[in-house]
């Protein structure tokens, strides 16, 4: 049977009355699904492995998560992440995700998240962090665990944090795992990032007054400004991509809703970040100090693995891996993956390359 319009069969009829071909129906749903992802952002239920808040600290919480596995190893992980997006990208989907990975292999892991900070947190900076913060959560840590000692494991900007905790408190320091950590800040090794922080460009002081704290989706639009195409336009034709052929979509909201979800950064933070780090490139100098006390990372000794990705916009491989020359530790690493900022740490090339690699190499220095 046909209509009367060139022939097209018939096929749904629609709420009004109109005769609607199946295959224009099916279509039609499709594009609203699209459509809605765009208008209200992507929704999906993230960070699902358990666990439980065992210390706060102001906006911050630590989190123990629940073991799936009998315990191997007595040294337990503490896992830092940025001031800038959330830390659920570490645990984004059951069997997508790095926290799962290393609780099921048997490692007591704990999660410091910063959370959001509010208008009253705009004079935090790093010395609030790393003196104050990260302190006391490891101590929380090695007690919680029953441990004496405990391993640290830093992501982009939490690993350059995690870099100078472990320079000013080496003492209970097992391991040091630096994931995407930028160290150094060389004016011929950030790529497109000289534009955006050159002091010919970026005032940060400008910025921090005008805001108090630096908005996330500000920070968003920066770093995806350094691949423009890909993140403006390549992310949302691989949605309509995989919504026309009925792909899976859990992953790819997930990782949208992730991209959006940035929370503001510290203001007094932000300053210090542009000026001393990016701009003056002051930590591999060894002029950075927090209340005074210099940060030398030459007083790093424990064990140090360094991670990086070749094709990573963010933490370009100069900027890992100048930890290498500085650290005094005997034994490290330098590890390199075919991958980028964010692909080196989900999906299925980090199942094979980054977790293993991880989990292997704490495995042989997390015994008793």
């Amino acid at each position: 049977m046909t209509d009367r319009y060139a022939g097209t069969p018939v096929g749904t009829e629609s709420a009004v009355g109109t005769v609607v071909p199946s295959d224009v129906e099916n279509f039609f749903d499709k594009y609203s699904q699209g459509i809605r992802v765009v208008v209200e952002g992507a929704q999906a239920d993230t960070g699902r492995t358990p666990k439980e808040v065992v210390w706060t600290k102001n906006k911050a919480k630590l989190y123990r998560y629940e073991p799936s596995a009998p315990k191997k190893h007595p040294v337990p992980i503490l896992i830092v992440y940025a001031l800038i997006n959330r830390p659920y990208v570490l645990d984004l989907l059951p069997g997508n995700s790095f926290i799962e990975y290393l609780v099921g292999e048997g490692f007591d892991v704990y999660m410091l998240d910063w959370g959001v900070p509010g208008d009253e947190d705009k004079d935090l900076d790093f010395e609030n962090y790393v003196l104050d913060y990260m302190p006391k959560a490891a101590r929380k840590v090695m007690r919680t665990s029953g441990a004496d000692e405990f391993t640290l494991l830093g992501y982009c900007m939490g690993g350059t944090m995690s870099a100078m905790y472990a320079s000013l408190f080496p003492e209970k320091l097992k391991n040091l795992v630096l994931l995407t950590a930028p160290v150094s800040f060389p004016e011929d090794g950030m790529g497109l990032y000289n534009l955006f922080t050159s002091n010919k460009y970026m005032n940060p002081d400008l910025l921090a007054d005008a805001f108090g704290n630096i908005p996330g989706d500000l920070i968003d639009t920066g770093n995806r400004m350094l691949k423009p195409v890909t993140n403006y336009v390549g992310t949302y034709v691989n949605m309509w991509e995989r919504i026309f052929e009925d792909k899976p979509m859990e992953t790819w909201l997930a990782m949208n809703k992730w991209v959006n979800d940035g929370p503001p950064f510290p203001g007094q933070a932000f300053r210090t970040w542009i000026r001393d780090f990016y701009q003056g490139d002051k930590l591999v100098k060894g002029e950075v100090k927090l209340r005074g006390r210099r940060v030398d990372l030459g007083d790093i000794k424990a064990p140090l693995l360094s991670i990086a990705g070749k094709k990573d916009h963010i933490c370009t491989l100069p900027q890992a891996e100048a930890i290498m020359g500085l650290a005094s530790s005997e034994d490290k690493e330098f590890f390199v993956l075919d991958a980028g900022h964010v692909g080196l740490m989900t999906g299925r090339g980090a199942k094979k390359g980054l977790w293993p690699k991880v989990g292997a190499w704490l495995s042989e220095r997390s015994g008793a």
